[in-house]
């Protein structure tokens, strides 16, 4: 068994309140006021956004993964603002292994705690697990970064220990990063009802 993944194929994930598409080169001019004017939202990124040289080389080295086969970007719209809202994407794809890193998500401030990101990771993992196959789906975080923590617990993913000193940061030193996964069977046995009642709740 392998990873039902084709990076060629345009892949579109949507319910009531999100859309999620492949992201596109043309997108820039609808990120570019977070690269410009929200700079600390890429504080606990190893790949940073800031600017418009930033925004530019993040879209390209995204879009050069999903050209690699390892990497699949999306660009979120929020329906209930009308907006776009930020970006994520699934990255480290292993067909062979089953697995896949959901991660680089980032929103703007304003969509920040408005339940945004529970519909995304409910449509992101729905389609992991459901639609490529996925046996397991990796998270990570800079260990300092408490609230994405909390959000990623939130959705159900359980925390599995610390990469000590694993990767540079854009403004020089390095981070630990918590790993915390879900796997097939929780997805199956109690996560997809819990994250789709906190949806509808």
């Amino acid at each position: 068994m392998t990873l039902n993944f084709n990076p060629k194929t345009e892949y579109v994930m949507e319910d009531e309140r999100v859309l999620l598409r492949p992201l596109k080169e043309a997108d820039f001019e609808f990120l570019l006021p977070y690269a410009l004017n929200e700079p600390d939202t890429w504080k606990y990124s190893g790949i940073s956004a800031k600017g418009e040289t930033g925004m530019k080389n993040y879209i390209n080295t995204a879009l050069e993964g999903r050209a690699d086969g390892k990497e699949y970007p999306f660009i979120v719209f929020d329906k209930q603002s009308n907006e776009y809202a930020g970006s994520t994407r699934f990255y480290d794809i292993q067909p062979a292994n089953q697995t896949l890193q959901l991660g680089y998500t980032w929103y703007g401030e304003k969509f920040r705690g408005t339940g945004l990101n529970r519909h995304c990771k409910y449509l992101l993992l729905q389609f992991a697990f459901e639609t490529l196959n996925a046996e397991r789906v990796e998270f990570r975080a800079d260990a300092r970064n408490e609230r994405s923590i909390a959000a990623m617990k939130s959705i159900g993913c359980k925390p599995e220990g610390i990469l000590r000193s694993n990767m540079p940061l854009q403004d020089g030193g390095r981070r630990d990063s918590i790993v915390l996964s879900i796997l097939k069977g929780e997805w199956e046995n109690g996560v997809k009802e819990r994250l789709w009642k906190k949806l509808i709740g």
